[in-house]
C-alpha cells in the first residue's frame, strides 16, 4: 500500500529563506539611513529548550545583518531586577525590539514582564496593546507564529480568504487567539475549537483551512479532514519511547494520514518553526523602520 503524500508541502525553510533575503535587503537600506535594527534577547535561567531557541534567534539576526544583544541571567534573578533591565532596554535607542524568552522562573510573573516591555518594542506581539491593535485592526506587532502561518497561506495564493472556512484548534494567547483574529482580518469565517469543543471532527471536516495548535500529537487525523483542505501544523512534540521514531519531532497532525487527503500541509520540523523566527526579524526591522521615519532619517 502506497503512503505517498497527495498534499503539496508548504516548505517553511524555503519560504523563510526568501523572506530573510528581503529582511537583509531592507536592513542594508536602513543602514544607509544611519540606523541599524537592534534586537535584545533576554534569557533567565537554564531551560535547555529556551537556550536552543535563543541561540537560533540571535544567529538569524546576525545572518540578516541586524544588531543582536543576548543577555543571559541566572535563575536567581529577581522580578524587580528583570523589570529594571527591561526598562533600561526600553530607553536604549540602539534597541528596537525586546524579546524576553518564556517561560520565566516561577518566582517571576510572565505577564508583568511582558507588559513592562514598551509596545513600540514588543516584537513578540504579546503585549496587551499589540493584542488590542490586532483585535481592532490598528497598526501593531503581530504575534510571530500566527503571522508566519499567514505568510504561508499567502505563499500558496490564499491572501484573501473570503468564502473560506478556517478552524483553529487551540485558544492560547500566543497562537490560537491571534491566529483567529488574523484569519478574520483576511475575510475567513473562523471557528475556534478547544478542549471544551464537542465533536471536533464535525468542525474540521467542514474546514477549508485547519490550524492545529494545541501541543498534542494526532489531534487531527485523516478522517477529520476535508479533501483538498490546507492544514497548518503549529504543534511541536516528541514521539515517546517505545514507538517507531522515538525521540523525533512531530506536530499535532498525523502527517502520514492527513497528507493523503489534504491539498497542502506543513511538515514538522521545517514548517511553521522557521517562520516564527523569520517573523521576529520582520517585526524588529519594522520597528526600526518606524523609528527611522520618526527621527526623519533619509
Amino acid at each position: 500500500m502506497s503512503t505517498a503524500s497527495a498534499a503539496q508541502i508548504i516548505d517553511g525553510n524555503a519560504l523563510s529563506a526568501q523572506l530573510r533575503t528581503d529582511v537583509a535587503r531592507r536592513t542594508t537600506a536602513l543602514k544607509t539611513r544611519g540606523l541599524t535594527p537592534g534586537l535584545a534577547v533576554v534569557l533567565v535561567g537554564e531551560n535547555p529548550a529556551s537556550q536552543v531557541y535563543v541561540r537560533n534567534k540571535v544567529k538569524a539576526c546576525t545572518d540578516a545583518g541586524l544588531h543582536s544583544v543576548l543577555e543571559k541571567y541566572d535563575a536567581t534573578m529577581t522580578e524587580a531586577e528583570l523589570l529594571a533591565r527591561v526598562d533600561a532596554l526600553n530607553n536604549d535607542p540602539a534597541i528596537h525590539g525586546i524579546l524576553v524568552q518564556l517561560p520565566l522562573p516561577k518566582h517571576i510573573d510572565d505577564h508583568k514582564v511582558i507588559e513592562a516591555i514598551s509596545p513600540a518594542k514588543d516584537v513578540d506581539g504579546f503585549h496587551i496593546a499589540s493584542a488590542g491593535a490586532l483585535m481592532v485592526g490598528e497598526v501593531g506587532f503581530k504575534a510571530c507564529t500566527p503571522y508566519g502561518c499567514m505568510k504561508m497561506l499567502d505563499s500558496i495564493g490564499m491572501k484573501d480568504l473570503r468564502g473560506k472556512h478556517a478552524v483553529v484548534i487551540g485558544r492560547s494567547n500566543i497562537v490560537g487567539k491571534p491566529m483567529a483574529m488574523m484569519l478574520l482580518a483576511a475575510n475567513a469565517t473562523v471557528t475556534v475549537a478547544h478542549s471544551g469543543t464537542a465533536d471536533l471532527a464535525h468542525h474540521t471536516r467542514q474546514a477549508d483551512i485547519v490550524v492545529a495548535a494545541v501541543g498534542k500529537r494526532n489531534v487531527l487525523t485523516k478522517d477529520m479532514v476535508k479533501p483538498g483542505a490546507v492544514v497548518i501544523d503549529v504543534g511541536m512534540n516528541r514521539i515517546p519511547e517505545g514507538e517507531e521514531g522515538a525521540g523525533k519531532l512531530c506536530g499535532d497532525v498525523d502527517f502520514a494520514g492527513v497528507s493523503q487527503v489534504a491539498g497542502y500541509i506543513t511538515p514538522v520540523p521545517g514548517g511553521v518553526g522557521p517562520m516564527t523566527i523569520t517573523m521576529l526579524l520582520v517585526n524588529t526591522l519594522e520597528a526600526a523602520e518606524r523609528d527611522a521615519d520618526q527621527r526623519g532619517l533619509v
